[in-house]
């Protein structure tokens, strides 16, 4: 959440529950230039004065933003424009108070950056102990995870768009131009026009790259999938019906796919939503990349019990 100078506020911290107690302590440290630390948790007495009406504790750090307060602010904004991934340790707590609100980027020198460098090789925000036993926040910027779409149909379209307001790098690829088209694609990062196949064999990869195969044909998917199914990514679904599942993997295991890479394949693709029109089969996908890349169930959280979230695991 970002408050400016002019009383303006920018996003939430926690979704209603205590934004106005943050807004007024931000105020406070816009006034004096100094960090405030706050923790909030269930009123008593009052649930809806400044508590969490959903329960659970919540600590915020309010930090000043010019280039006084944080002249490294410009370069962790550099570092996200260029997709770069970077961490900014913080003091949240110390036994010196003048050390809190002390930081450091990730691939700096000295302790304190070096607790960024940890975390960011994690791939998780989290806290940990920092030098001088301060505890300190680590706040890790990763590049927005990659969504390859293959295909140009009104599914491809829908998958994208989808794919889009989920927050993914979303390219889409297509052999044939009349169909890859900006009008079709209007908000995709990046359109491509190639065979799928080969464009895979040349652009990044990682393990947070998903990868939808919606081209519908084998003359695409075969080639197509038995790289997808070969590279180190989280994800790789393909559309069709059974029939067709039965069909492609039939030619895979022609083409020397082994049984184990095989079982990485998502076919048909999407959780079992009851999905029929383009944009509905879309959520179903998108549903189905969101639970095998943050490792969710897929059940009902009405059905489950305990935390909605997993605990965050300090690292020490």
């Amino acid at each position: 959440m970002a408050v400016s100078a002019d009383g303006v506020a920018l996003g939430s911290v926690s979704g209603g529950c205590v934004e106005g107690a943050v807004y007024e302590l931000a105020g406070e440290v816009i006034a004096t230039g100094r960090p405030q630390s706050a923790a909030y948790g269930v009123s008593d007495e009052d649930a809806l004065m400044a508590g969490l009406t959903c329960g659970g504790t919540l600590e915020v750090l309010v930090e000043p933003v010019d280039a006084h307060c944080y002249p490294e602010f410009a370069e962790l904004l550099a570092a996200l424009d260029d997709g770069r991934p970077v961490a900014v340790a913080t003091v949240v707590a110390a036994r010196d108070g003048e050390r809190v609100g002390r930081r450091a980027l990730s691939g700096g020198p000295g302790a304190l950056a070096a607790c960024a460098d940890r975390m960011l090789a994690a791939g998780a925000s989290g806290i940990m102990e920092g030098p001088d036993d301060d505890t300190v926040f680590v706040h890790v910027h990763l590049p927005r995870p990659r969504l390859l779409v293959f295909g140009s149909n009104d599914y491809a379209s829908a998958v994208a768009e989808a794919a889009v307001f989920t927050g993914f790098h979303v390219t889409v690829c297509d052999a044939r131009a009349a169909f890859a088209t900006p009008e079709r694609f209007p908000r995709v990062d990046e359109l491509v026009v190639d065979w799928p196949d080969r464009y895979l064999a040349r652009t990044r990869v990682d393990e947070r790259t998903a990868i939808c195969v919606l081209t519908h044909d084998p003359k695409f998917d075969v080639p197509l999938l038995e790289r997808a199914l070969r590279m180190p990514v989280a994800y790789v679904g393909a559309m069709g019906s059974r029939r067709a599942h039965d069909d492609r993997t039939a030619r895979l295991r022609e083409a020397g796919v082994a049984e184990e890479e095989l079982a990485r394949l998502h076919s048909p693709i999407g959780l079992a939503l009851g999905a029929r029109s383009p944009r509905e089969t879309a959520i179903a996908v998108l549903a189905e990349v969101v639970k095998v890349t943050r490792g969710g169930t897929g059940g009902h959280l009405a059905h489950a019990e305990g935390r909605i979230h997993p605990e965050p695991v300090p690292v020490g």
